[in-house]
């Protein structure tokens, strides 16, 4: 027998994690329905094309393919191009040595994940959570522990309580800044306990960060605990404010774990993309306040859009919605005041209307959170004038319900 016949005789199986992860999943407890061409889509924190700089990007790329030699074709460090890392630890006042460039944020979360969580291990998580961040765990076959999230994120003294009565979590996962979905903030006395404890109870906490830079009201809450504690892996990425097809973020490491994560990445994908890092270094250092211009036009975009998508479904569904006005981030977070609207009903005649959104149902959700009884719209790629006609259609789709 041939060793070609040895291969095609011999069973083939799936790998039980790749059986597990191919089967159909839910988002929350989304269903997938078939949509109207004139659909308007809330669903995702997409930035807006209007302030990303795209020209800016296109003519830092002809700079760095001008170059003799042309290096950025070439293949890089593991850690990142110097120039990046650079910029990046003075924006995040650490040394550069403690930056690693990630292939957008999910890669950091992923790699924290598979760093410091054994297989079977228990991760504490945000609930209501960012869904996506499931799928990571579910690489270490983690158990998960959801922790209550409110108007100012991550309920601590909750999880204090988890801890003292003997849950002991490897990692939690927290949204610090403008969380997704609920859009809480993490005030700076509760970002101190948590460091405090994690370092008591040995967890690493993952700070996702894809929206700090987006605040538009309000008072920026400092980093620094995160970036001081060798206990934290603070996640950040361009995503949100450079574009999302360039998958670049990075991560802020304690010196005391940067070379495990190192070591792992060196048996993965070795770098990110010589070019786009080179790219986005070009156009971050030859132009210091070009990055801070971008955000300023960002955030007084997407505060307009949060204003006027509020007001306007108030127009349309008066006293329909309790709606915090967001500091920041890409998406209000609305709760169903009238106990008796079916918000499982609502999405479906929301949809059947032309609109699409998130329920509130993020996982874990469940017993001891609201979500049943919130939506989550994004509204950071849509002009106004579709903000208002999504008002109207929600407003529609309501009334089938109430008969106003």
């Amino acid at each position: 027998m041939t060793n070609d016949q040895t291969l095609v005789d011999r069973p083939r199986t799936r790998p039980a994690l790749v059986e597990a992860l191919s089967e159909p999943k839910g988002f929350g407890d989304q269903t997938l329905r078939d949509r109207r061409p004139d659909a308007i889509e809330l669903l995702g924190g997409i930035p807006d094309p209007a302030v990303l700089p795209a020209e800016e990007i296109a003519a830092a790329t002809v700079r760095v393919l001008s170059e003799p030699g042309v290096p950025a074709l070439q293949y890089s460090r593991t850690p990142g191009i110097p120039a990046l890392r650079e910029w990046i630890a003075a924006r995040e006042g650490v040394p550069s040595s403690r930056v690693l460039v990630t292939n957008g944020g999910f890669h950091g979360l992923s790699l924290g994940i598979q760093a410091f969580v054994e297989r079977g291990a228990l991760i504490a998580v945000d609930n209501p959570v960012f869904p996506l961040l499931l799928r990571g765990a579910e690489l270490a076959d983690a158990r998960i522990l959801p922790v209550p999230v409110g108007r100012h994120g991550l309920d601590v003294e909750h999880l204090g309580d988890l801890l003292r009565a003997g849950e002991r979590p490897a990692a939690l996962y927290t949204v610090p800044d403008f969380h997704n979905p609920s859009q809480g903030t993490l005030p700076l006395d509760a970002r101190v306990e948590l460091v405090r404890l994690a370092e008591r109870y040995g967890f690493v906490v993952l700070a996702d960060n894809p929206y700090r830079e987006l605040r538009f009201r309000g008072e920026p809450v400092s980093a620094e605990p995160f970036n001081t504690s060798s206990h934290v892996l603070h996640v950040n990425t361009f995503t949100k404010t450079l574009g999302p097809g360039l998958r670049l973020g990075w991560l802020v490491l304690p010196e005391e774990l940067a070379p495990d994560v190192l070591a792992l990445r060196t048996r993965q994908d070795s770098h990110s993309s010589t070019l786009v890092q080179a790219v986005v270094a070009e156009l971050l250092t030859s132009d210091p306040g070009l990055f801070d211009t971008t955000l300023d036009r960002a955030r007084a975009l997407y505060r307009s859009r949060s204003d006027v998508f509020a007001a306007a479904l108030e127009q349309e569904a008066p006293g329909a919605f309790e709606i915090d006005a967001p500091e920041g981030g890409l998406f209000l977070w609305p709760r169903l005041r009238d106990d008796a609207v079916d918000a499982d009903r609502l999405a479906t005649d929301a949809s059947a209307e032309g609109i699409e959104y998130q329920r509130g149902s993020f996982f874990p959700s469940g017993p001891g959170t609201d979500a049943g009884r919130r939506l989550r719209f994004a509204f950071g790629d849509k002009d106004e004038d579709v903000l208002r006609e999504a008002a109207v259609r929600i407003g529609r789709a309501l009334r089938r319900q109430t008969g106003g």
